[in-house]
């Protein structure tokens, strides 16, 4: 079976454990976590980058940089992870959903304004496959009414927009390093603080609502609580493992976009054909090779070809349910206009297995199945 994903080591992370281990420094914030802050801020330019245990968890501390609180909305794509709509949930406020664009699947500039009400705080785009959102657009709206951006950029690194790194165009932007990302520490996560006011808080938030990290640096003689906050750090090893990948970041997206643009060129004639549609790579935009996905008829030709694919070798999944439909969204959340892109590409979706030990035979046996699933002489559905 070719899986959807393995997560890739470099060689050198369990070197780094060791020497992790070795420091007997195993909390968090020790030298491997300093190098991967400080590898973050040049590759992005960033004032300030901060490991966090998820991007869940650098979400939760944006929410409360941001001074989300009960009663605020806050306007954010349906078609995204839950925990996008979560982290100001736990706020107290309630996600406005907004359309997808049908050719990124990324946030529907153009419906945003609509949406906009007295009680709006923040905009949170997505940027969905590491393909940024229309973010002259989008900035250009929140200046106009005041409001908070926020980037969810968790497929995102080493990605950009009119040459500017994806999650640095918002106030704040998050990160992942889930297994599933390009780079990864198993879980963990990043936030990039581009608005200096915004640094000394979220190192407070980030370590238990203390100002721990000024003691440590000799600002203050002791320690106390000082605000809300939360238990956020990655422990070292995790750190360790992550900065094994930082150094191998680059050359490890190079390898995940050659085989993109090799499934890339392969399905060109389905999509000439009308059998699907390729992903759409927005102009000023540079993805990092986070996914590689084929839009089909409908849900139920999707839900054939992945069955089709696994009886032949091949682990293929589909994403995002979105957020509307869930029991929680549809009690919490509020619906801006239709959502009809929503709905119609999630249905249609499917992820291909892209990973950096895919091998050419594998890539091929991919390739070779998803084009005799329609062609009925090779026993397919189409």
């Amino acid at each position: 079976m070719v899986s959807f994903n393995k997560p890739y080591r470099t060689g050198k992370e369990l070197d780094y454990i060791g020497q992790a281990c070795a420091s007997m420094q195993l909390a968090g914030d020790g030298a491997f976590s300093q190098k991967c802050h400080a590898w973050l801020e040049k590759t992005t330019h960033t004032c300030r980058a901060l490991l966090t245990h998820s991007c869940t968890g650098a979400l939760e501390m944006a929410a409360i940089l941001a001074e989300i609180g009960p009663g605020d909305e806050v306007i954010m794509p349906s078609f995204t992870f839950v925990s996008t709509a979560n982290a100001f949930a736990l706020r107290g406020a309630r996600p406005v959903f907004v359309d997808i664009r049908p050719d990124t699947l990324n946030l529907d500039a153009e419906k945003i304004e609509e949406a906009i009400t007295p009680r709006t705080k923040a905009i949170v785009p997505v940027h969905y496959a590491g393909v940024g959102c229309d973010m002259d657009r989008i900035l250009a709206i929140a200046n106009r009414h005041n409001l908070l951006v926020i980037e969810d950029a968790a497929h995102s690194l080493l990605a950009t927009y009119k040459g500017k790194a994806l999650g640095t165009f918002g106030a704040l932007g998050t990160l992942s390093f889930h297994e599933t990302k390009n780079i990864h520490s198993g879980v963990g996560g990043a936030l990039l603080i581009n608005d200096p006011r915004f640094i000394q808080r979220a190192e407070i938030i980030r370590e238990k609502g203390t100002n721990r990290s000024m003691f440590f640096r000799g600002q203050v003689d002791k320690y106390t609580w000082s605000d809300l906050g939360s238990s956020l750090l990655p422990g070292e090893i995790m750190a360790a493992f992550l900065f094994a990948q930082m150094e191998e970041a680059h050359a490890i997206t190079q390898k995940r976009l050659a085989l993109w643009y090799i499934y890339h060129e392969a399905f060109a004639d389905l999509e000439a054909l009308g059998k699907v549609r390729r992903p759409v790579i927005a102009a000023d935009c540079v993805h990092n090779a986070h996914m590689y996905y084929l839009l089909l008829d409908d849900l139920a030709t999707r839900t054939r070809f992945i069955s089709f694919l696994a009886e032949n070798g091949v682990q293929a999944v589909f994403h995002y349910v979105p957020l509307h439909t869930s029991p929680m969204g549809a009690a919490l959340a509020k619906v801006q206009g239709s959502l009809h892109n929503s709905e119609s590409l999630s249905d249609r979706l499917v992820r291909l297995p892209l990973y950096v030990e895919l091998s050419q035979p594998e890539q091929q046996q991919v390739i070779q199945v998803v084009h005799d699933f329609f062609d009925p002489r090779a026993g397919g559905w189409a």
